[in-house]
């Protein structure tokens, strides 16, 4: 009886678990097959483990050969465990020592030639081995520099399967083939039409900075007139705060979301490696490389539920409120979405992750975003001001904003109506609220409510338990929010989100604690178009 052991890994959602490899060679008729519930995939790997051994030199046992994926209860996905299917295969059948790579991680897909190919969430793969103790690697060449972010763990990059069969101690006989490489999209030799190939570190730190190159085109600046507009997306950006703004089309409301992120404080290295994780398993880390800018993820507002929330067979995958994860969900004409996709946002606004669950399995995605969320007056737009040219019944209004339930307006925290712009007027430079300029009035205030929240580990107001609010918020304050709540213009949840952002307002204000003017300008800020 000859057995051989690898160790590769598998990601539900964003966790990864531990995945041993044993294949067992044993007398009978010639048959292959892979247990432990593999999907589509991962059984096809049949086929590209065999032709990628015979590649390397290994003469094929024309026998009964079975691989099993344990725990054999976890589904099993995707093509990353060819690399590791075929070295426990070498090791049963002693074309490599039968201990070599049993405490060593194994990640990769094999073509038919015996070169590795490179997979996806390979990040949040290497995060999780270095979290259960595995100090050694090897990935897809195309990955090692991915790999290489988390410290203390000893990458390896290969290219073709007789590289690891003659570092494991074996002997292949085997020769690298000069595949077309493709050049990941958005680097700058795709831009410029280069025959080259790209390095992915290059290509990677190329997509960062030309990132970064975009965001600091835009600008809070160039937004013409609509201040007190740009005064409660401060309000929102520094208490982390959900938001809807509303006013007739051309009025500045995409234009005002798009340049939220750049007035955001940048994102922690914590904060950096989760959102490249994410990216990672979206197969999109190529293309935004490692940056400290807050992810901004706007769907259309045909988008289906699925690839709101994510989705999939067998395991899902995430979606775009995942994506958007510790950045901003701009969802411009709100009400033009399907009500049951709107409705599926309401779980994640309370508990910052969301749940898939599927026949195989349930995933759990991170989704703690900052909502922002832009609509017309109407279904034509033009119901404003004396509204002469607006076409819609009242019955068409009614309907148009009945899709914004009640329990999905009672999470927004800010309302903002935003006027019309009557007149170009450029205003001297010292008078425009830059972006820079109002990026440090936030980062002064997340800097406050930090060290406030500090025993906690909350990082902005938005995320204090109401618990802690009651307590600490002062008996005349909370005795305007019991008045409003009782008379029903506020729900128990909304005199929560309404404290809350009295704190944001005092913390602007320079107050210690809410006062009156704080909760009576919050309280408006929330009912504003009730």
């Amino acid at each position: 009886m000859r057995i051989g052991t690898s160790l590769s890994i598998g990601l539900v959602g964003l966790k990864a678990c531990p995945i041993a490899i044993q294949s067992f060679i044993s007398p009978g008729l010639p048959y292959f097959s892979i247990i432990g519930l593999p999907d589509t995939s991962v059984s096809e790997a049949r086929e590209r483990v065999k032709s990628a051994c015979t590649s390397v030199g290994f003469s094929w046992p024309e026998t009964r050969i079975t691989v099993n994926l344990s725990p054999a209860s976890l589904p099993k996905k995707g093509s990353s465990y060819d690399l590791a299917i075929a070295l426990s295969i070498l090791s049963a059948g002693s074309f490599i020592p039968q201990d070599a790579v049993e405490d060593e991680l194994a990640i990769g897909e094999l073509n038919l030639d015996g070169s590795v190919l490179q997979v996806n969430g390979v990040l949040p793969m290497i995060l999780q081995a270095k979290a259960r103790g595995i100090r050694k690697v090897f990935v897809p060449r195309p990955n090692s520099e991915e790999a290489s972010i988390v410290p203390d763990i000893e990458v390896t990059g290969i290219e073709h399967l007789g590289e690891l069969v003659d570092l494991r101690g074996g002997k292949a006989v085997y020769r690298i083939q000069n595949h077309p490489k493709v050049i990941p999209f958005g680097s700058q030799a795709a831009i410029e039409g280069e025959g080259r190939h790209a390095d992915i570190a290059t290509a990677t730190n190329v997509m960062a900075e030309n990132r970064s190159l975009e965001y600091t085109k835009l600008d809070m600046s160039q937004v013409i007139g609509q201040e007190q507009a740009k005064w409660a997306l401060t309000v929102a950006a520094a208490g982390g705060h959900h938001m809807i703004m509303t006013g007739p089309p051309g009025s500045g409301k995409s234009m005002l979301a798009s340049r939220l992120p750049t007035i955001l404080p940048p994102l922690s290295e914590d904060e950096q490696l989760e959102v490249a994780s994410i990216r990672s398993l979206c197969g999109t880390l190529h293309r935004h490389g490692i940056s400290d800018i807050p992810p901004f993820v706007a769907p259309h507002h045909t988008a289906s539920t699925a690839s709101l929330v994510g989705g999939g067979t067998g395991v899902a995958m995430p979606g775009s409120i995942t994506r958007a994860h510790r950045g901003v969900l701009f969802m411009d004409e709100a009400p033009e979405f399907s009500p049951r996709t709107l409705q599926t946002l309401r779980e994640p606004l309370e508990s910052g992750y969301i749940a898939l669950s599927r026949a195989r399995g349930t995933a759990y995605f991170p989704a703690r975003f900052q909502l922002i969320m832009a609509a017309n007056p109407c279904p034509c737009g033009f119901d404003f001001g004396t509204g002469e040219r607006c076409t819609c019944s009242a019955k068409e209004r009614v309907r148009y904003w009945n899709r914004l339930s009640g329990p999905i307006m009672d999470r927004i925290d800010i309302q903002s109506q935003i006027r019309e712009v009557c007149e170009m007027i450029e205003l001297p430079s010292s008078t425009v609220s830059s972006s820079e300029r109002i990026r440090k009035v936030v980062s002064k205030e997340r800097d406050c409510a930090r060290e406030r929240f500090r025993a906690y580990g909350w990082r902005c107001n938005a995320q204090a338990s109401g618990e802690w609010l009651r307590a600490n918020t002062s008996k005349q304050v909370l005795a305007v929010v019991n008045t409003v709540l009782g008379s029903g213009g506020l729900s128990m949840r909304g005199a929560d989100r309404s404290i809350r952002l009295c704190w944001t307002l005092a913390d602007m204000n320079g107050h210690s604690s809410p006062t009156m003017s704080d909760i009576e300008s919050s309280i408006q800020l929330r009912t504003r178009l009730s």
